[in-house]
């Protein structure tokens, strides 16, 4: 990434769409301080966090007594990790008492917790980000704040409303696609990549463990969009 092309707030979506693990902190009164623990992590439309946890979790007990907390994403990879990219979201957490949209798009982040998302003591939980400290390197040090963390969905209603059916009749119909943008355009290995969610932004993906984000070139509002979306960016993978 070129210095002048720096996004820091792109960079933050970025890092929080693409992980599938964080570490989440929490306010613990019996250790009156904060207790930290690893989590599974998907993203709701918006980019805000979605979380799937037990009650018999320190960590959900926490939540249950004090909704603040914060969730770390960190970039790994080959060399020294803290010279990976990393951002830290602060907010508040909530049990869904409606996790529809939040049960389907996290389960195709993680298809494996489908073998435990509906025992009586798992539930769903969103949080919307405070504030946010990322670290993108050497002089890329940035404070941002909710709105440089969440998409705004005022002019998209079209597209939520379709997302759901997108998704599926992409990973139905336009696997190679989806290879293609994977290996092209993001310089990914080659594999049966899925589409587990989009938004006005940009699109998920994942292979087994891995996941990416693509993002669109530009915004986009509804199905009609999004289709020539798409297509420009299939079109821009066959000619790499």
């Amino acid at each position: 990434m070129a210095q002048d092309s720096f996004e820091p707030a792109a960079e933050a979506r970025r890092l929080s769409r693409a992980a599938r693990w964080a570490v989440l902190a929490t306010l613990d009164r019996q250790l009156a301080g904060p207790y930290a623990s690893l989590v599974s992590v998907a993203t709701d439309i918006d980019g805000a966090p979605l979380l799937l946890i037990s009650r018999l979790a320190v960590h959900t007990r926490n939540l249950e007594v004090d909704p603040l907390c914060s969730l770390l994403y960190a970039e790994v990879g080959a060399g020294d990790p803290m010279e990976h990219p990393r951002v830290s979201v602060a907010g508040s957490a909530t049990r869904l008492d409606d996790p529809s949209r939040a049960r389907r798009r996290f389960l195709a982040r993680h298809p494996a917790a489908a073998l435990y998302a509906d025992f009586a003591d798992f539930s769903f939980w969103r949080v919307e980000p405070r504030s946010a400290h990322l670290v993108a390197g050497f002089g890329r040090i940035v404070d941002l704040a909710p709105v440089d963390l969440l998409v705004d969905l005022t002019d998209a209603s079209e597209l939520v409303a379709a997302e759901e059916e997108a998704v599926a009749h992409v990973n139905a119909d336009h696997a190679e696609t989806l290879r293609l943008y994977a290996t092209r355009l993001l310089g990914l290995p080659d594999g049966d990549w899925t589409m587990t969610g989009l938004d006005p932004e940009g699109c998920d993906l994942a292979l087994g463990d891995l996941a990416a984000r693509l993002r669109f070139p530009q915004r986009v509002r509804g199905p009609g969009p999004l289709r020539a979306v798409l297509r420009d960016l299939a079109e821009q993978a066959r000619a790499t």
